[in-house]
């Protein structure tokens, strides 16, 4: 099943001097969450649940006077779909997996992964819409979905619960609604409003968010704040296109959401709020933790509100961030005392994941770590911030 292209993705140096390893069925197996999974949702499950008079602006596929078809999403840009040969191998696999919870066991056991926190896929441009209303009635028709298809397996394959949070008390009804369900954690779009900033429009660092803040800290759930939400992350075109995008557009746009909290006081005054990055990866963390304590320190002469502490400290107390494969990030972990913040996940079926080879990556990135820094953050980090149950590992 594994094409050329992807042979890679099984090179590993080895486990020399490992006690545990992340090899699948082993005795000595690491405990191990991937805190970023994502659903393959079927198509109609939007259609399906959401009211009549939304309908018709969903995300659909039309085809101009040439014949051309178009993927039409509100707050995207049109996509031309040009259609090319069926992608083989396990890049097929990937496209594929995912929409059956008893074939996802099957594909964690094969990984390695003992639990899964479980993202949107096509769900993911339920934000794209400056409407937030249009995008909160969106969001409640993954949650519904969500919990209709993983609820009953909420003790390994824990879905998160969707929040547009340009609508605000709809976000505040929704924070309630769902944690009496049982869902382990809230996602939240990277900025409120969709599209091009404005500092006209409401985001994270203003009061104005506090009375959401006050309802998710009595639910005690962690929020979450994933990649490519907030803006349309397809901003550039032509050559080098994909990556200009991945990095640039989807990537880097996560780290607003955590200056937000970090440097605004909104930790101080909801001190319980734990948050998380997703998908964004870990390289950048001790970069922007120096960065906001730079500024806050050298621009004192206008930083309001004057804090307890250096945002740098908000972070290490209340913050997480997962990657897939992210060696410089690690590196990070040990010199910057990130190893408590940091979650690893495989992206699942995604292509920018590490399923279905995710030891090899383990191994490849993780060989420096000791023994407590992998446990932590292959599991241990994870189970904490999203409550899962840990197995007794001394074997006793």
């Amino acid at each position: 099943m594994t094409n050329d292209a992807n042979a890679w993705r099984q090179s590993s140096p080895g486990i020399e001097g490992w006690e545990k390893t992340a090899r699948p069925g082993a005795a000595n197996k690491h405990f191990m969450i991937s805190a970023d999974c994502h659903a393959n949702e079927p198509y109609d499950f939007l259609s399906s649940r959401i009211d009549e008079k939304y309908r018709s602006r969903l995300p659909r596929m039309e085809t101009d006077e040439k014949g051309d078809k178009w993927q039409i999403t509100e707050g995207y840009r049109p996509i031309r779909i040009r259609f090319k040969q069926p992608l083989e191998g396990e890049d097929g696999l990937r496209n594929s997996s995912g929409a059956d919870p008893e074939d996802r066991l099957k594909d964690m056991a094969a990984d390695g992964v003992d639990a899964e926190i479980i993202f949107p896929n096509k769900g993911l441009a339920m934000w794209a819409t400056p409407d937030p209303e249009f995008a909160m009635a969106q969001c409640r028709c993954w949650n519904d979905w969500a919990w209709e298809t993983f609820g009953p397996y909420n003790d390994r394959m824990s879905p998160v619960a969707c929040l547009a949070t340009g609508d605000l008390a709809g976000s505040i009804a929704e924070v309630q609604r769902t944690a009496a369900l049982g869902f382990r954690a809230l996602t939240l779009p990277c900025k409120p409003i969709f599209g091009p900033h404005d500092a006209r429009q409401p985001n994270y660092n203003l009061p104005m968010f506090d009375p959401l803040w006050a309802a998710i800290e009595e639910t005690g759930l962690p929020i979450t704040f994933h990649v490519s939400t907030g803006r349309d992350p397809r901003a550039a075109t032509g050559n080098g296109g994909a990556v200009i995008n991945y990095v640039s557009h989807s990537l880097a746009p996560t780290i607003e959401p955590v200056a937000n909290l970090c440097a605004s006081g909104v930790l101080e005054r909801f001190p319980k709020i734990r948050f998380a990055t997703i998908e964004a990866g870990i390289g950048w963390v001790a970069w922007a933790l120096t960065a906001m304590d730079e500024a806050y320190k050298k621009h004192h002469m206008w930083v309001q509100p004057k804090l307890q502490g250096l945002p740098s400290d908000y972070f290490r107390a209340h913050g997480f961030a997962s990657f897939q494969e992210d060696e410089p990030g690690l590196h990070d972990a040990q010199l910057h005392n990130l190893s408590d913040n940091f979650m690893w996940a495989n992206d699942y079926p995604h292509h920018e994941g590490t399923w279905p080879h995710s030891a090899a990556a383990i191994e490849r990135t993780m060989n420096f770590l000791s023994e407590e820094e992998r446990a932590k953050i292959l599991g241990l980090n994870a189970a904490r911030l999203f409550k899962f149950e840990v197995p007794d590992l001394t074997g006793h």
